[in-house]
């Protein structure tokens, strides 16, 4: 495992590194709202379609194995710099970003931010507009309905209910204070908004996503997509062969149907 200090006061953020070729770009995977990149993205990293590259299977601050400070905003912008920080003290430059979800809303502020540390983005199913207020327990819009006190003092307990044991077994491990301002600030999103930003990137971009969902949600002119059948909101895990096969694809900038 390897850290690097990213606030003032020394919060560490933690990745797991795969080595690769030291000529050819690293690859950065970063996780969504309540996971981990070790857990979700570790099979992808590491299958044959995407094997040997340098990849930094990173956490981001407050979640998974990075530190967890109660004085950190948690924006998106916060969590962007963040990374920039933690990619800075690893010597990495140019770097293929893969984001999922909130991870991917990240990493569109981090290409915007710190274009100089991004030379391509893969999206996967990623948040690319504020989420209206609504019902709901769980994700981002059910967090954020909650007051960050009340959401502290028991709030997350109904959070852990409606999330189910697969999606609490990595939740469970972030700051409840990260994870309540995380969701907050995901819901409200960017201005402009990340598919405003997402749009505006001269560098390549790939949206993976589930076919189940249609294609009403897609980024816009200018971003492949890819499909990923019999998967649901984290693809990586329902269906790993057709995720790298995606991935793979979007990075050599081949169409999705590519033979």
């Amino acid at each position: 495992m390897h850290a690097a200090p990213v606030t003032p006061a020394g919060d560490l953020i933690r990745w797991v590194e795969l080595p690769g070729a030291a000529d050819a770009p690293t690859r950065v995977y970063l996780h969504g709202l309540g996971a981990s990149s070790p857990a979700y993205f570790a099979a992808g990293a590491a299958h044959p379609l995407l094997a040997g590259r340098r990849s930094l299977l990173l956490d981001l601050l407050g979640f998974g194995l990075s530190d967890r400070p109660t004085d950190f905003p948690y924006t998106l912008e916060a969590h962007a710099d963040a990374v920039a920080a933690a990619l800075r003290a690893a010597r990495v430059g140019g770097a293929e970003v893969i984001g999922h979800s909130m991870g991917g809303a990240v990493a569109i502020v981090l290409a915007h931010r710190h274009p100089e540390l991004v030379a391509a983005l893969v999206l996967v199913d990623a948040n690319l507009d504020p989420i209206p207020p609504g019902p709901g327990r769980g994700g981002s819009r059910g967090i954020a309905a909650y007051q960050e006190a009340e959401f502290l003092a028991g709030g997350w307990r109904e959070v852990r209910e409606a999330v189910g044991p697969h999606w609490w077994s990595t939740m469970r491990l972030a700051g409840r204070t990260a994870l309540y301002r995380s969701a907050v600030h995901l819901a409200r999103g960017t201005s402009p908004t990340m598919r405003e930003l997402l749009l505006e990137l001269p560098i390549p971009r790939a949206f993976v996503y589930p076919a189940a969902d249609g294609t009403a949600h897609l980024p816009g002119p200018g971003v492949r997509h890819f499909a990923i059948p019999e998967a649901g909101h984290n693809v990586m895990l329902d269906n790993p062969d057709a995720f790298a096969r995606a991935v793979a694809r979007a990075l050599a900038q081949q169409p999705a149907d590519a033979d």
